[in-house]
Parts: structure tokens; sequence; C-alpha cells
């Protein structure tokens, strides 16, 4: 009985060094393999060949690093065309103690599904710690500030309304798991209504009102997009009344995360061409797509070589943004989107480069209205922290569930920017519902002033008999109209956005958020990301891994906490 055990043990021993010799030399061919695929990518000599950007957002950004870092690519012959006076595109934030400051938006973070995000940025020096990268800047500081909301949803009398249980009924919740069931084939032009529609009281629960304003979808808003973002975000369900899995940056995204990355291609020769705004794109006839010029609006005209590349931000959702201020609502946009303009163009020249038209087709759906306050000193900041409990960083998002814009607030760790100075403080918010009447202010929100949004919420906060104190601290308070900014999610089919790289392409691409990419949800910085790689990696042939979509909709552990938060 001994010498069988012993035999046993041997075998099992030999089974497993045998096992572990194997892994050994599957990982010794996989390191050679990426040295090989390395050292040919560096023995490349792409002579005079061009690359050019149109657009300077995060996806551009992204798309000329890729090409520098693993394509050896030379900085000097990338050019990013931009049609603003400053880079970054939604990723913004700007201002200054006297005028006050700005952010149209704020990009929510997530440390489990930005895959090619934090591997992107591991590579990027941090501009005031360069001994680390910017993944391990925000890292850091995120794990140090962690986030645990304690107020997500206030009630028309100024409660915090308790909100651990999601608040569904049993027709709610089977409506969930079927579409969860459901491919996404058969869903398209379907609205989230148009499913849930049987079960009215899926709008009022707790989940649809944190999920709404978290992520800004609407009754109308695209049902695969939806479902996608519930398959991504699978993590957040769980904890969704806390926003725990947000991770914030040190300061606004612009400077965060724009303005070292920026730095780092400046330092790498990358030409930056701002106030330049393409407004054509030519493309060589019969089969195939192949670019040949670019037309800016100034007049002047690039041609593109053989051999030359174009990468094209085919829309952005933060086109045709306007700012108010104190005094003066934000006005209504003169133009259309650029972008979507120029999309319209093209898609008319070839076949597979999308429909921009279920995005921008209709204003009254995809806009809605934020707004910056900046204050002297930190009474109305501090006002905000006893009432939820939460110190400036720690708690996300605070939405007024039943004010008729639904108006939700963040107050981010201060200072936000970093020409705050000790002495100023900011937040900033937003109305999904700007086409409204206010509860308090009888006007749409977007008609209203800086002075009149913050009285508004001043009111939900039912703090207006401090309203005149509370004004003598204000520096300003900046409105800004988005009329696009929820174009992303418009219902489609899945054919109106095109592939990264169109069928037939030999030189163009397109990134953006207004791509198709299997799997990934859009209005993130992770999707930006992810084009760019995408459009480099095929475009010039890199045989790397791009980070896939990771399923964290089918683990078992993951998805047994979520069946439970969705029975709590």
């Amino acid at each position: 009985m001994k010498k069988k055990l012993i035999g046993t043990l041997a075998a099992g021993a030999a089974l497993a060094g045998a096992a572990y010799a194997a892994n050994k030399s599957i990982k010794a061919w996989k390191a050679a393999s990426e040295r090989s695929v390395s050292e040919a990518i560096q023995a490349r000599n792409y002579r005079d060949r061009q690359v050019y950007f149109v657009g300077g957002g995060l996806a551009s950004l992204a798309g000329a690093a890729y090409l520098l870092r693993d394509a050896n690519f030379p900085g000097e012959n990338i050019h990013i065309l931009e049609g603003m006076s400053i880079l970054g595109g939604s990723n913004d934030g700007n201002g200054t103690i006297e005028q006050g400051f700005v952010c149209r938006g704020g990009r929510m973070l997530n440390e489990e599904t930005y895959e090619n995000f934090w591997e992107l940025m591991s590579s990027i020096p941090s501009l005031e710690h360069p001994e680390h990268s910017v993944t391990e800047e925000i890292l850091n500081f995120d794990h140090a500030h962690p986030t645990h909301a304690q107020a997500r949803l206030i009630d028309k009398n100024g409660n915090i309304l308790d909100v651990h249980s999601m608040g569904f009924h049993h027709a709610d919740r089977m409506a969930l798991i079927k579409l969860l069931a459901t491919p996404e084939e058969k869903l398209d032009y379907l609205t989230i209504e148009d499913w849930f529609g049987h079960t009215p009281h899926f709008f009022e629960t707790n989940f649809w009102y944190m999920w709404q304003t978290t992520f800004a979808f609407q009754k109308w808003s695209s049902l695969f997009e939806f479902r996608r973002y519930m398959n991504r975000m699978i993590f957040e369900f769980s904890r969704i009344e806390t926003l725990e899995g947000v991770t914030r940056t040190p300061y606004n995204q612009y400077e965060s995360i724009i303005q070292p990355l920026q730095h780092w291609l400046k330092e790498q020769g990358v030409d930056f061409r701002l106030n330049a705004t393409v407004t054509d794109i030519d493309f060589q006839d019969g089969d195939g797509i192949t670019a040949t010029a670019l037309h800016l609006e100034d007049g002047t005209e690039i041609p593109l070589k053989d051999g030359d590349t174009c990468i094209m931000t085919n829309a952005c959702m933060t086109d045709s943004a306007t700012l108010g201020d104190w005094e003066t609502p934000a006005p209504a946009p003169e133009r259309k989107p650029i972008s979507g303009e120029l999309w319209t163009k093209i898609s008319e020249k070839k076949p597979g480069l999308g429909d921009p038209f279920p995005f921008f087709g209709n204003e009254d759906e995809t806009c809605w209205h934020s707004f910056t306050v900046t204050c002297k000193g930190n009474r109305l900041l501090k006002k905000i922290e006893r009432f939820s409990g939460n110190i400036p960083g720690s708690g996300a998002l605070m939405t007024f569930k039943d004010s008729s814009w639904l108006m939700s607030i963040v107050v981010a760790a201060q200072p936000h920017f970093k020409a705050q100075g000790s002495d100023t403080t900011i937040f900033w918010g937003y109305g999904l519902y700007p086409g409204r009447i206010g509860d308090y202010v009888k006007k749409p929100m977007k008609e209203c002033t800086g002075e009149e949004i913050l009285y508004e919420l001043i009111c939900h906060f039912h703090w207006e008999s401090e309203w005149h104190e509370i004004k003598q601290d204000v520096i300003n308070v900046i409105p800004c109209y988005m009329p696009y900014v929820d174009a992303q999610f418009q219902p489609r089919a899945m054919s109106d956005r095109p592939a990264v790289v169109p069928k037939g392409s030999t030189n163009f691409a397109m990134i953006s958020q207004f791509v198709e990419i299997p799997e990934d949800m859009v209005f993130t910085e992770e999707y930006s990301v992810r084009a760019a790689r995408m459009a480099i990696y095929q475009l010039f042939d890199i045989k790397k891994k791009i980070c896939p979509v990771t399923p964290y909709h089918k683990n078992p552990k993951v998805l047994l906490k979520a069946a439970k938060t969705m029975y709590r």
C-alpha cells in the first residue's frame, strides 16, 4: 500500500513537472515570438510616409502614441489636425480664479473595464511625478480617495433616500434577465422604453434613476447600448448605490490625461495643428477605400501620396457646445456638428462608412445641460458635505430624482484644477432634461443663466432662505449646452456605425465613440483608446495583442453577486 502511494505521488509529481515545463516552454516561445515581432518592427523604414489624424481628441492622441510606441513610426511624420484652439476633444477643463472654471462633462473611469486605457497610459509619464506613469498616478490617487456615496438619490422634500434595494418588481427582473439573454442582432432600432414598456414600474425604480444618471441614458436610448452597459459594467450593477467602482483622476481629465499625453507626444516630435478644421476628404474612384486628399476650412489642401494614411474622428459628442455665465444663458448653437457634417460628406462618397443621421438627427433627444460652479472659500461645499456625509471626492453623483430637469451634481476632490488656488472651490452638475420648465425657476434649463441654475439647485436642497448669503461667495456659474452629447446612445441599426477600418480600406480608418467595436460600450475613454489601437494595428500590420473586452458577465461569482443585488 505504501509503495503504491509513493508511486502515485511520484507519478503526480512527474505530471506536475511536465506541465510546469510545458507552460514554461510556451511562455518562452511567446516571449521569443514577441521579441521577433518587435525586432521586425524596429527594422522598418517608413521613409517619407505621413499619417494625418483628423480631430485632436483622446482617440487621435492615443493613435499617435501607438504609432510611436508599437509601430516605431517617426514622430515628425505624425500630424494631428484639430479644429479648436485646444486639444482634448471631450476631455476638457479650463478657466481662471477670476472668471471661474468649466468642465463641459466628467468622464467616469473604471479600473476593471478600461483594459487598453490603463495599458497605454502606463507608457506615459506623469507631468508632476515623471518617475510614475499616468496609470500609476491615477490609480494611486483613486485608491487613496475611495468613493462611497451616501446621498445617491434625494427626493423633492430634500430627504436622502435609502437605495440599498434596487426596487424591482418581478416583471422588472424578468424583463432585464430576458434582455441579457437576447442576441444584439435582434435589437436594431429598439429603445429601452420599447423593451420595458409593459412594465413601466421599471422607470420608477432606484436602479433606473441611478443607472440613468450615472451613464446618461434616456428612455429613448438604444436598447443594445443599454444591454452592453449591463454586460460590461456588471460590477457596477452590484455597487451602483455607492459608485465604489468610479475611478477618479487627481485633477480634471484634461489636466490628468490629455496634458501628459500631449506633452509626451510633443517630445517625440508629433506635429499639432490647431484651428485647422477639415471640411472634406477625397477618395480614389472605383472599388475600395483610399483617401487621396484633405480639404481644410481655410482653403488648404493636403494631398495624400502613396503610403500616406488618414485616421478620422468621425464624430464628437461635444461638437457645437456653447457656454454662458452668471448673467447669460448658454446660447443655442449656430451650426450643426462639424465632425457630423464631415462624416455625412464622406459617407455619401463610399459605402461602408456608416450613417450619421440616426445620431445627429434629433437634437431634442441628444442634448443635455451642464454647469460648473466656482466659489470663493468652501462654505457651500461644506454645506453639501454636511448634508451628504461625503467629503469632496468621496461622494460621486448626487441626483435630485424628482427635479423636472433631473439634476445631478458631482463634488470632486479639491483642487480640481491646478490653477484653482487654496481659497477657491468648484463643483459640477448637469440636467438630463434641459427643455423642461424648472420646479423653482419657471424656465427651461437651457434658457437659464448661471445664477438661475444655481438657485434651482439651492431650492432643491431647501436652502433658499440662505440664498443671499450663498451667492456672495460665487465667482461664476458657467452653463454649458451640449446639443449632441447623448448622440452615441441614439437608437440605430448595427450597420449605422462603421467599422474602425472599413472593408476595402487601404489607408483610411475612423476612431471615435461612433465606430462599431463588438461588445464594448461607448461614452468611455476605453472606447476611444481601443478604437485607436485597432486602427493602428490593422493599418500598420502590428502583430501584437489588443487587450480583449473582459467577459465579467460570464464570471459565476460576479453573476451571483449581481443576482443578489437584483433581489435586494
